[in-house]
C-alpha cells in the first residue's frame, strides 16, 4: 500500500501532479443569464487556487445540455461557443503550476429551475421537488452522446483530466441507485448500464493518456439506501468499463434517516474511501471535512486515501494548500509563486 504525504507528487497515466492536495467541484451558481459560460468570477475563484498551490483543480458540476443544470446559474458545457471560457481559465491553472479537470454532469431530477426535469423513473427527490419525466429508452441513449460532447469539448478546452459526476444524487447516481431507478428497460435491468455507456462515450472522446476520474457516493443514507458492498460493486463495474481514478464520497441522493445519518466530524467519509481502496486496489481521492492539515496527513500517511479533496477550506482560505503543508511538516516553498515568497 502506497504511502505519502501532502507534498508528495502524484502520478497517473499522464497526468502529474505537484502535490497530493486537490480541491474538490464546488458549484458558484455565478454564470450571468442563462449561457452556462464561466464568468469573470470563476477565473478570478479558480485561477487563485492555482496560485495557492492546489496540485489539481477540479471545476464545479458542468452541465451536458441546458435542462441538466441545478440553477440557470450554473456552468455548461453544451456548445463549442463556451470552449473559449474555459480555455483561458485552464491555460492561466496552468501557469501557475496546478493541473486542472472538470466535473461531468447532469443534474436529473435535481434540476430545480427546469419547470420538466428529467429522472430514469419518474420518482421526485423529496416531497417538496417537482415530479420528473422518465427518460425513454432512446432519450437515454441520446443522453450519453451528450456527455461525449461535453468531454471532447472539455479536451478541446484543455483540461487535464475529466470527472464524471456519479455522486449526490444526481443523474448517474440516480440512474444506478434502486431507490431512484424502478424502469423496465435495460437501463433498469441493469443499473450500471447508463454509467459504463457514458464511460465508454468519454472515453473515445480523451487522449489515451488522460486518465477518467468518477466521483461516486460509496454509500446512501436515506431510508433503504444501498450499503458500502454495493458501491464497492459499482466501483468495480466502472473500473472494468475504464475509470482510472474513483473520488469516494457518500450520501446526497435524499433526506437521511434518523438511523442511518453519519455523524458529520473531520474524516466522516474516510473509511468509505478506505473501504473501497483495499477491496479493488485502486487509487482513491478522499473527501469530506478533511481541511485540518493533520487529518489530511495522516489520511495519506495510513494509506486510506492516495488524494485529499477539500471543498469549503478552500473557500475560505485560497492557500489552504500551502498553509496545509506547511502545518504537516512538508515542503511548501517550491510551490510558493515567487512574487509571494518573501511573504513565506
Amino acid at each position: 500500500m502506497q504511502r505519502a504525504s501532502l507534498d508528495s507528487s502524484f502520478n497517473i497515466k499522464n497526468l502529474e501532479l505537484r502535490n497530493r492536495t486537490v480541491m474538490a467541484p464546488m458549484c458558484q451558481y455565478s454564470v450571468h443569464g442563462k449561457d452556462g459560460t464561466p464568468t469573470d468570477w470563476h477565473y478570478v475563484h479558480y485561477v487563485s487556487r492555482a496560485v495557492g498551490g492546489v496540485g489539481l483543480i477540479i471545476m464545479e458540476m458542468t452541465n451536458v445540455e441546458p435542462a441538466g443544470r441545478i440553477t440557470d446559474r450554473c456552468l455548461g458545457l453544451w456548445s463549442d461557443d463556451q470552449i473559449p471560457a474555459f480555455k483561458q481559465i485552464v491555460d492561466a491553472a496552468h501557469a501557475n503550476g496546478a493541473k486542472i479537470g472538470i466535473q461531468i454532469a447532469h443534474a436529473g431530477r435535481k434540476a430545480t429551475d427546469d419547470p420538466s426535469p428529467v429522472a430514469p423513473s419518474a420518482i421526485p427527490f423529496d416531497s417538496q421537488s417537482k415530479t420528473p419525466r422518465a427518460l425513454t429508452t432512446e432519450e437515454t441513449k441520446a443522453m450519453v452522446i451528450k456527455f461525449g460532447e461535453a468531454a471532447r469539448r472539455a479536451v478541446e478546452a484543455g483540461f487535464d483530466t475529466i470527472e464524471l459526476h456519479g455522486a449526490h444524487g444526481y443523474l448517474l447516481h440516480q440512474f444506478h441507485s434502486p431507490r431512484s431507478n424502478t424502469r423496465d428497460d435495460e437501463y433498469g435491468k441493469d443499473l450500471t448500464l447508463f454509467g459504463r455507456e457514458v464511460i465508454a462515450e468519454v472515453k473515445k472522446r480523451m487522449p489515451e493518456g488522460m486518465p477518467l476520474l468518477f466521483r461516486i457516493s460509496a454509500l446512501e443514507y436515506a431510508e433503504g439506501g444501498y450499503e458500502i458492498d454495493y458501491g464497492i460493486e459499482l466501483c468495480r463495474a466502472y473500473l472494468e468499463a475504464g475509470v482510472d481514478l474513483l473520488h469516494i464520497s457518500t450520501g446526497g441522493e435524499g433526506h437521511p434517516s434518523p438511523e442511518r445519518r453519519p455523524k458529520v466530524a473531520p474524516g466522516f467519509q474516510l473509511h468509505a474511501a478506505q473501504a473501497v481502496k483495499e477491496a479493488l486496489g485502486v487509487p482513491v481521492i478522499a473527501v469530506g471535512m478533511l481541511d485540518d492539515p493533520q487529518v489530511a496527513a495522516e489520511a495519506l500517511a495510513s494509506g486510506k486515501a492516495d488524494l485529499i479533496a477539500v471543498a469549503r477550506g478552500l473557500l475560505r482560505d485560497p492557500y489552504w494548500a500551502l498553509h496545509a503543508i506547511a502545518a504537516s511538516g512538508g515542503n511548501y516553498k517550491s510551490a510558493v509563486p515567487t512574487p509571494y515568497e518573501r511573504g513565506f
